[in-house]
């Protein structure tokens, strides 16, 4: 008997045996069984889902001797012809190599001529988005008022590129991705009827890796199948296939985790000289992040994972928190990203490696502003043992430095807060001059003013610029920027670029809070306090750029 191979063997010819499309086929059958016949109907959805499929057994419902219905239409002689694709009035058309004009009026002078053997001429186009404009324009009026013995089903994987005027013409019907789960019962019952052994572990494999096509799970089911002499398993596939494998994986990740860069690469470097493209090594490994992360997040779906949440190592599942995990899972994707310009992809790869064995020394951005909150919360006056205990408690188990992270103006906060909180003001003997009055001795409060540093003004300007950039080009101009307490004091050289800021306030203060992660006032004052705004103008940096763009002068009008 002549070889078949998988996906044409099992490819359905009724409803019922339309795998993961539950939608389409209930509509279509309730359609065919109270005679509700559309004159065309338009099949999308990605490759391999059946389609195709779906526009034949649907022509061999509507050919039915006893009538369009929706089950028990498969038994008369013309329905096996449909399902070959042999029926003279089922014509297939391959919309990619029949994109012209002239094709689409070889079928309007067709359609005048009724149906040899069947209650329909019906017509099958695959891929009509490869249709010219042209030929579209020559369908329109064929497809909306065809003879009544006439039917269109269109099936496409870009539905976008099929004209609006088509698509109004047609009954449409999206077919989904097939679940993972779906795909590897239909290949266990293939492993059935030709009598081979499989690991589950191997057919889910087949199953995650076709991405929801049932036909490409079939043909890599094929391929596995020719060399797995009778049985199938995931240790035959990751050898033939080029695949890192799960053990590999686990005993790589390992030495991650103990940050052993010698051996890790020693196991690297046995893992490509089997043969493993390095393309392939990252993406196992991108994988491998992504189930740890997931794991992190309390989901154990297998069809999620890819492998059932046991087979990960223990140790590689408690090596790291969220964020590190995301952050590993970044640095491998944008490797992947990288090797196409890359001037040695191993190279790439050692480099990724080697940061990711010091992946446990990673400190997201969230746990930095936790800690600067606590340090806001030391120079506020707080607890300063208390405080620093939690803090050293939470640094030992994130591995932070003390002061890891901290800009320099938080930790002079600090350093001028333990000296006060040291200062005995009747401790003479810490003072040579014995005349000093006794009011100097009285401590300042708890948390000085300070100005902000360079960078977090940058960002707040920025900031303002993405809500208003005009505004954004006044707040550049500010001489100085105080903090003191949860009050932020902008200070200008001139009173217009004050008074612009003052009517964007709200805007200021919104980058400002987010910027500095606390609710803070804001305040904008003149740097000369004893300026008269009502005779002097000043040109300050904005109105000097106008002045000079425009070419103008600055007048003053009377009365003013």
């Amino acid at each position: 008997m002549e070889y078949e191979v998988t996906a044409g063997r099992k490819r359905p010819h009724s409803f019922d045996k339309l795998a993961g499309q539950e939608f389409v086929v209930s509509t279509l059958k309730n359609a065919l069984d109270n005679g509700q016949i559309a004159h065309a109907y338009l099949f999308s959805g990605p490759r391999g889902v059946g389609k195709t499929s779906a526009a034949r057994i649907l022509a061999a419902a509507l050919n039915c001797p006893d009538g369009p219905r929706g089950e028990n239409f498969s038994d008369y002689p013309e329905a096996s012809e449909i399902a070959r694709g042999e029926s003279i009035d089922v014509i297939e058309i391959d919309g990619a190599s029949n994109t012209s004009v002239n094709d689409v009026r070889q079928i309007k002078e067709e359609v005048l001529f009724a149906p040899s053997n069947s209650r329909y001429k019906i017509y099958i186009i695959d891929e009509v988005h490869m249709l010219s404009n042209s030929a579209f324009n020559a369908l329109l009026k064929t497809i909306e008022e065809p003879p009544p013995y006439v039917a269109f089903i269109f099936a496409t994987t870009e539905v976008h590129k099929v004209p609006a005027t088509i698509r109004s013409r047609c009954q449409q019907f999206h077919f989904r991705l097939i679940p993972v789960e779906t795909i590897r019962d239909h290949l266990t019952e293939a492993c059935r009827e030709l009598s081979i052994e499989a690991e589950n572990e191997a057919l889910f494999w087949i199953a995650k890796e076709a991405g929801g096509s049932l036909r490409d799970a079939y043909t890599l089911f094929d391929q596995v199948v020719a060399f797995s002499s009778g049985f199938i398993t995931m240790e035959k596939i990751s050898k033939s296939l080029g695949l890192v494998g799960l053990d590999r994986l686990n005993a790589l990740v390992e030495l991650l985790a103990t940050g052993d860069v010698a051996a890790l690469m020693e196991t690297a470097d046995d893992i490509v000289a089997s043969g493993v493209p390095i393309e392939q090594f990252v993406i196992d490994l991108s994988e491998y992040f992504r189930s740890l992360m997931l794991l992190q997040y309390g989901i154990t779906k297998e069809s999620l994972l890819g492998f059932s949440p046991e087979r990960y190592s223990a140790r590689a599942k408690s090596a790291w928190n969220k964020a590190q995990l995301e952050h590993g899972l970044e640095l491998t994707l944008e490797l992947y990203r990288r090797m196409r310009y890359s001037l040695n992809e191993r190279f790439e790869l050692e480099l990724v490696l080697s940061r990711l064995a010091s992946l446990g020394d990673y400190i997201s951005h969230e746990e930095i502003l936790h800690r600067l909150e606590e340090l806001r919360s030391i120079g506020a006056g707080g607890s300063a043992g208390g405080n620093a205990s939690t803090k050293e408690s939470k640094a030992a188990h994130h591995n932070i430095e003390p002061n890891a992270g901290v800009p320099n103006y938080l930790n002079d906060v600090k350093e001028d807060t333990e000296a006060v909180q040291d200062y005995q003001p009747n401790d003479v003997s810490r003072h040579s001059d014995s005349h000093v009055p006794e009011t100097t001795a009285t401590a300042p409060t708890a948390r000085a003013a300070f100005l902000l540093e360079q960078e977090k003004i940058e960002e707040i300007i920025a900031g303002v610029k993405q809500h208003k950039l005009a505004l954004g080009a006044v707040v550049e101009n500010a001489t100085r920027w105080e903090l003191n307490d949860n009050a932020l004091l902008i200070v200008f050289a001139s009173a217009f670029a004050a008074n612009e800021v003052k009517k964007g306030i709200e805007v200021v203060r919104d980058v400002v809070c987010e910027s500095l992660d606390e609710d803070v006032a804001i305040s904008v004052q003149v740097e000369s306090a004893e300026r008269n705004d009502d005779k002097d103008i000043e040109l300050d940096q904005t109105v000097a750029t106008v002045k000079k763009v425009f070419r103008g002068e600055v007048i003053e009008e009377e009365g003013m």
